[in-house]
């Protein structure tokens, strides 16, 4: 039987690894062996969080994380390329953009074992971001490359990719796989809603965390600032992210906006459902936005899916106050059907049949 290593570190990994994990189960002629870096320590990804969300427990845990980058991704190496000396799969298989996936791209082709990197071809193009380094450099040296949009094949067409030895393939965006999946069940796992005693589409779901906000005082206080506007008409549910919470402490900020706790995936799931509009500088939280149908403003200066922007679904305000509030109240106002098909079906499937024919 041929064998698949799984390199995941984060918990957003996990969610899109269970996609293809259940692709791999029901088909039964791949083992699937999977590695959890630990890069990102979350409390809530416990022995219930695997059995909850049916994703397969990891084989190995490595344990790595509150590192520097260079520290960090030099250990994944040195622990995932022993893991594979070991296992000795046939394809070793990363997602997105964190040091896990540029640890377990590095490590594999060191050792001549074929990579396939699901969500390829993102770009921000602001190469101060440390997950564009790690974007660029697990496309290079991968051999199948899974795009989840049209515009990241282009990317990699302006990139030269056509010249390269590597499969570039264009399967669609396997979190969509994922939120049709769970939200069938979310609600029944997650009584947020009613808890909070929210009213569906009389709250906006905002979540700030990246570093360029946070370490930043004007930027933090201008965006806080706008949520705050915002809170006036509509009530703003902010899950207050550690570093966050940490950076207005030190800042001595205090927005009257509603703070709770970090949630997991199924009651971020209801919030999705439930609110009337997404106020993010999260990647990953654009697309979930549209999924549910959500109009999304984006509280950064770029977006990596450029699809959600030129089709009306997202704005990019920045951290400028002003832009921020007046993006807000022009969503309010906008009807659209959120019916087109910007990142397909079935994508677990598509992404399993690629990986099958590459290691036949």
């Amino acid at each position: 039987m041929k064998k698949i290593v799984t390199i995941l570190g984060a918990r957003p990994q996990f969610v899109k690894g269970a996609v293809l994990s259940r692709v791999i189960k029901k088909h039964n002629e791949i083992e699937e062996i999977i590695v959890h870096t630990g890069q990102h320590f979350d409390a809530n990804m416990s022995a219930v969080f695997f059995d909850e969300m049916q994703i397969p427990k990891p084989k190995y845990n490595l344990n790595i994380n509150g590192l520097n980058h260079g520290a960090m991704t030099g250990q994944m190496l040195e622990k995932i390329e022993e893991i594979l000396l070991d296992e000795k799969p046939d394809v070793v298989v990363v997602y997105g953009d964190t040091n896990s996936t540029l640890a377990g791209a590095l490590a594999a082709k060191k050792l001549d074992v074929k990579v396939v990197h699901i969500e390829a071809g993102l770009r921000s193009f602001n190469m101060q971001m440390p997950e564009e380094v790690n974007r660029i450099l697990t496309d290079r040296i991968a051999d199948l490359l899974s795009c989840p949009t049209e515009i990241a094949v282009s990317n990699l067409k302006n990139e030269g990719f056509d010249g390269f030895d590597i499969l570039v393939e264009k399967h669609g965006d396997i979190m969509k796989d994922a939120v049709e999946f769970y939200s069938k069940v979310s609600e029944e796992k997650s009584t947020i809603i009613n808890d909070l005693n929210l009213v569906e589409n009389e709250f906006v779901l905002a979540t700030i965390h990246r570093q360029e906000n946070t370490d930043d005082k004007e930027k933090l206080a201008n965006v806080f600032s706008a949520l705050e506007e915002i809170h006036k008409t509509k009530q703003v549910i902010l899950p207050l992210h550690p570093r966050t919470k940490k950076m207005l402490e030190k800042y001595q900020l205090q927005p009257n906006i509603t703070f709770i706790d970090p949630v997991g995936y199924f009651s971020m799931l209801e919030l999705l459902k439930n609110c009337c509009m997404v106020i993010t500088d999260s990647g990953g939280l654009q697309k979930e936005a549209f999924f549910n149908k959500k109009f999304c403003v984006i509280a950064r200066e770029e977006t990596e899916w450029k699809e959600l922007e030129e089709n009306g679904y997202a704005t990019i305000s920045g951290a400028n106050t002003k832009f921020l509030v007046k993006d807000f109240n022009q969503f309010l106002t906008l009807n659209k059907s959120f019916e087109e098909e910007l990142y397909g079906n079935n994508v677990g499937e598509k992404i399993y049949q690629s990986i099958k024919k590459l290691i036949q």
